[in-house]
């Protein structure tokens, strides 16, 4: 009875290990094959060439007034990835925004070095469109935000907007 056992616990040892060997000896399945037929594939995305230029509407909110916002603040940052607030309020201005009603933050710290991030602003329609843009922040980011108490947009201390 003994050599039993041992004859069976043997032949299943064996067994499992011609199963292991054959298995690594399994070629994969073909891989499929593709005709090309020459015609061009259309593209699922439409790129910015296909999308209309959004346009400052005065009468509408700032939430329906953010994409011409973004849009607005992105070209800069395409133009000069090192743009500083200047440039935000100049374009922003150009696009038809009230530079009466904008704040933005400065460009350098206390200590003279480049701020890592910066921030701007537009009062528009009782809300305000807010940018922030620089490395600290992942790039652009823009916001419709609720008035400030103080009437302002941004916290702290702003650049006056005089040129």
């Amino acid at each position: 009875m003994r050599r039993r056992r041992t004859s069976s616990a043997i032949l299943g040892l064996a067994s499992a290990c011609i199963a292991v060997a054959l298995a690594g000896c399994t070629t994969p399945p073909p891989e499929p094959t593709f005709e090309s037929t020459g015609r061009p594939v259309p593209s699922e995305s439409v790129g910015p060439a296909d999308a209309p230029v959004p346009t400052l509407m005065p009468d509408l909110s700032a939430s329906e007034n953010l994409p011409v916002f973004d849009y607005v603040n992105l070209a800069v940052v395409a133009a000069n990835p090192a743009a500083g607030g200047r440039a935000f309020i100049d374009a922003l201005t150009q696009a038809g925004f009230d530079k009466s009603k904008m704040e933005v933050t400065s460009d350098v710290t206390t200590r003279d070095e480049p701020a890592d991030s910066i921030q701007f602003s537009v009062q528009f329609q009782g809300e305000c469109l807010v940018g922030q843009f620089g490395p600290a922040s992942g790039g652009y980011h823009g916001a419709v935000r609720p008035l400030l108490g103080t009437g302002r947009c941004l916290v702290g201390a702003t650049v006056p907007i005089d040129w």
